[in-house]
């Protein structure tokens, strides 16, 4: 009898973790940050994915696409100097369908990973559309926390889609494509 329960019930989770996960992949446009997230309207939700070869293509398309990313720096704080440290932040390369792919990002001196990274605020209004448009609460966020916009300098690019290592891509290539 306990071995039919324990069946019954592996049977059953099997049945909501499937429904679950089916429920994930068949909907990755509201997987982009939540329904009504950003002004991305439902036609340009998810631009067609890139021919897995063209790695500059690909590359551009993640960057697109992308809301949040991993940004990786040699720490400068005084207790971990040195070693790597990783954050999450929230970015953007421009409006839907009509990105730049130059990654830009709303910070605040108070992430820790701020005092790794130089500012640069020649392309303030573009960021600050780049990344309202997509992350509209930006806007109402508390001023005390002094934001300011900030862009990535690509210098490489290294892009692991698949088995088989990482393809290189230079800046060059990367700016050079579109994401359709």
């Amino acid at each position: 009898m306990a071995g039919l329960s324990r069946g019954s019930a592996r049977a059953l989770l099997a049945a909501l973790l499937a429904s679950t996960l089916l429920a994930l992949l068949v909907s990755p446009a509201r997987g982009r940050g939540g329904r009504d997230h950003g002004d991305w309207d439902e036609a340009s939700r998810l631009p067609p994915l890139p021919p897995r070869e063209d790695a500059a293509r690909v590359a551009r398309f993640v960057t697109h696409v992308s809301d949040w990313g991993a940004l990786a720096t040699i720490s400068t704080l005084e207790a971990v100097r040195g070693r790597p440290f990783a954050d999450v932040l929230s970015l953007s390369d421009g409006p839907p369908g009509a990105g730049s792919g130059v990654p830009y990002f709303y910070l605040s001196p108070l992430q820790l990973s701020v005092s790794n990274l130089q500012v640069n605020e020649t392309e303030m209004d573009i960021a600050k559309h780049s990344l309202f448009i997509r992350h509209p609460e930006m806007k109402t966020w508390p001023s005390s926390h002094n934001w300011f916009f900030a862009k990535l300098n690509i210098t490489n690019i290294w892009v692991l889609d698949y088995f088989g290592g990482p393809k290189i891509v230079t800046p060059e290539e990367y700016y050079n494509v579109t994401v359709q």
